[in-house]
């Protein structure tokens, strides 16, 4: 069974940070418009299903996702979406890795399923592994990004990718109620971004919310992707359960921390 930490009392969580190293695995999401026919809790049903998974597998806590994150390209042009500033994203980063630090976690792993949070996440992993040099581990990991082949897939269709065939693959095999089948045909919308010199945001690239073409979406398709996802995922975190920096402490142990405030 997956432990998950917002099920648990104090005492069972206790236990827990002298268990797998002290590690602690963050699901980031996002709460914003999946076209018409996949739910805006998208990001975050993944990352959670993603983490809990591997979770099951390592025996590694998953904490409680990050539902609203930074959404900004996507305008308010369509009703769902709800963004935080990228200074929010990365402040609340900062204040959840200090209450890790302060309560007596080793190790934090940032599970990523949401394009947008890339660079505020990496600003904020800069910022954390010398605020908390030696007292906590931060590490930032791309679902989509597990591998190779696994990022082939989320770009078969559209490189620039939403909503599209890999997404709502996902979706049919995880949470098939909440896809709209009735609207898959109409959903296509082809990548516009190929060739382009600028950063466009969602609105001036799709009619729809949508990159890519959801009508070739499956469920086998998408049951492959996933467990795909997790087992690379498990891979990755049973490495990082004994991972400790390539240098002795002695040669940094003594680096004053940087406060960044």
């Amino acid at each position: 069974m997956p432990v998950i930490l917002e099920n648990l009392a104090w005492p069972e969580i206790a236990a827990l940070r002298e268990k797998k190293g002290g590690l602690l695995l963050l699901p980031l999401g996002a709460t914003e418009q999946h076209g018409p026919h996949l739910p805006v809790a998208m990001d975050t049903l993944l990352a959670e299903a993603v983490c809990h998974a591997a979770s099951d597998i390592t025996g590694v806590p998953v904490m409680s996702a990050l539902r609203y994150t930074v959404s900004q390209g996507h305008t308010p042009k369509w009703p769902g979406t709800f963004s935080l500033r990228h200074e929010t994203f990365i402040a609340t980063l900062r204040d959840i890795a200090a209450w890790a630090v302060a309560t007596g976690w080793k190790k934090l792993i940032l599970i990523n399923s949401h394009f947008g949070n890339d660079a505020p996440a990496r600003v904020a992993l800069d910022q954390l592994r010398l605020l908390h040099l030696g007292k906590l581990q931060i590490g930032l990991i791309h679902v989509f990004k597990l591998s190779d082949a696994i990022w082939q897939e989320y770009t078969l269709d559209a490189g620039d990718l939403h909503a599209n065939q890999a997404e709502t693959s996902l979706m049919l095999h995880l949470h098939p109620e909440l896809v709209h089948m009735d609207r898959l045909t109409e959903a296509d919308d082809p990548d516009r971004t190929g060739d382009s010199v600028f950063c466009y945001p969602v609105a001036q690239t799709s009619l729809n919310g949508v990159t890519g073409h959801p009508s070739r979406a499956t469920a086998e398709q998408g049951r492959i992707l996933f467990h795909g996802m997790v087992h690379a995922l498990a891979e990755k975190v049973t490495a990082a359960i004994s991972e400790t920096p390539p240098l002795a402490p002695e040669h940094w142990a003594d680096i004053p921390s940087v406060p960044y405030d």
